[in-house]
């Protein structure tokens, strides 16, 4: 008998489609890098390669302000994303299915689902009342954003390294009379690390990288990466643009293969 099954690499202009796909995503990614070393003034007009618009970006004290914000807002908000998401793995995989488990899961992938900007309208209405009510308008308010919204992004990997882990050595902790604070913390924990370092990892990105809620939330003096380029392109589009956009690239990709080569299988 001939094998049947499905392939999708046998069906036709697969490996076209495949390859225009990826062409048409990074393309434009690279006309970006290539042109941040542009020496020239005028872009789109090739002048010689030069770092001279990297050191122009680390000399730009706004620019430097919108990374330490951005690095502050995205590490509190994994931080508490990634706590949030373990708990509640802990609490969906680690027990016996009981009733409203399907509504906890539809809860948990909302932000997912919901467009992003109806969720930060839906912030906005809402810590608008805590603003006026408290009188708070620091960055509290985007860390909780933030928070909320990368919380389906750390919980998925660490919900797939529980569903993977086998319940063997925990079980033979409870045989031998270990409680169940202790089995956590020298059985399922260490175990489970991978899984929380690539949530954590995934999350500080989303965070970072974010645009809609940050420019709906963020306070006067409060600009993100993110919400500072844009602005800079409003006014004027220079080569130093794309190198900062070139960094913020770099790091996002350093912190995605991170977390991919903490998740992937060892052969």
């Amino acid at each position: 008998m001939t094998d049947k099954r499905f392939d999708v690499r046998r069906l036709p202009a697969a490996a076209t489609l495949a390859i225009t796909c990826f062409v048409i995503l990074y393309i434009p990614m690279v006309i970006l890098v290539a042109n941040s070393f542009n020496s020239g003034k005028v872009i789109g007009d090739w002048d010689g390669v030069s770092l001279r618009w990297y050191a122009a970006a680390l000399q730009n004290d706004a620019f430097i302000s919108a990374g330490i914000t951005s690095l502050i807002l995205a590490s509190c908000a994994a931080l508490v994303a990634t706590t949030t998401a373990t708990m509640a793995a802990l609490a969906t995989t680690r027990t016996r299915g009981f009733k409203g488990e399907g509504t906890i899961h539809l809860v948990l992938n909302e932000p997912l689902m919901v467009p992003e900007i109806v969720l930060a309208i839906a912030l906005v209405i809402i810590l608008a009342q805590v603003r006026q009510f408290t009188g708070y308008n620091g960055l509290g308010y985007l860390i909780i954003a933030h928070s909320a919204f990368c919380i389906p992004f750390a919980y998925m990997p660490i919900r797939a390294r529980l569903e993977g882990m086998d319940l063997t050595l925990e079980t033979a902790a409870a045989d031998l009379y270990a409680g169940r604070f202790y089995t956590f913390r020298k059985v399922t924990l260490p175990l489970l690390a991978p899984g929380i370092l690539a949530g954590f990892a995934l999350a500080f990105v989303v965070s970072l990288d974010d645009v809609v809620i940050s420019d709906f939330l963020k306070a006067p003096g409060q600009d993100t990466l993110p919400t500072y380029l844009m602005g800079q392109l409003r006014r004027n589009l220079t080569s130093e643009i794309y190198a900062i956009s070139s960094l913020l690239l770099l790091i996002s990709v350093l912190i995605v293969v991170g977390a991919w080569l903490l998740t992937r299988k060892k052969t």
